[in-house]
């Protein structure tokens, strides 16, 4: 039986050189196996360590060159477009005073053709109202008249008697015969 100095718990314990065997210690066997391991690693992944990080390497750059192109590529695009918006801000401008100075211009035709316009429906009204005045003095000359005539005929009915009227039917033949001779002869 083993002691227990013997273990692999005791810490002072080496095994001794030069047999064969299997290192129980954990604290004396991780860093040579760590260095072992490291060491093979290093050795065998190298190339391809290496060859990942220039791959990535070239990933990068090609990246940082689309970006610049790109870059490129969008401040022409953003110059373009500045100089479209400083050719359109200015054309709207121009559009801006036209269109005022068209529409004042407008504004004036219009209140000048309104002024014309009421000085012909003035004269129209004017024209209606003489018109309506002339008819409406003959319409009342008409009735003068014919009250005129009514009163002068019911005078005469009423004053002419039946040896009046002869007189003066004979008075009218007699004037009529007058006139007969004076244009024949």
């Amino acid at each position: 039986m083993k002691k227990i100095t013997d273990s692999f718990l005791c810490l002072g314990y080496w095994p001794s050189a030069g047999s064969f065997g299997f290192n129980t210690d954990i604290l004396a066997t991780n860093p040579i196996n760590l260095s072992v391991v490291l060491g093979v690693l290093v050795f065998f992944g190298k190339g391809v360590l290496s060859d990942l990080l220039d791959n990535r390497k070239q990933k990068i750059l090609r990246t940082i060159r689309n970006s610049e192109e790109l870059r490129e590529g969008a401040i022409e695009q953003l110059e373009k477009a500045q100089a479209r918006l400083r050719k359109v801000e200015t054309e709207a401008d121009r559009f801006r005073v036209n269109g005022y100075s068209e529409i004042e211009r407008e504004k004036l035709n219009l209140i000048n053709s309104i002024y014309t316009t009421l000085e012909q429906l003035e004269n129209y009204k004017n024209e209606a109202i003489h018109f309506e005045q002339q008819r409406v003095i003959n319409q009342v000359r008409q009735r003068v008249l014919k009250q005129a005539l009514q009163g002068a005929l019911g005078t005469l009915n009423s004053c002419l008697n039946n040896e009046l009227h002869l007189r003066t039917v004979s008075a009218n033949i007699g004037m009529f015969g007058t006139m007969k001779e004076k244009i024949t002869d």
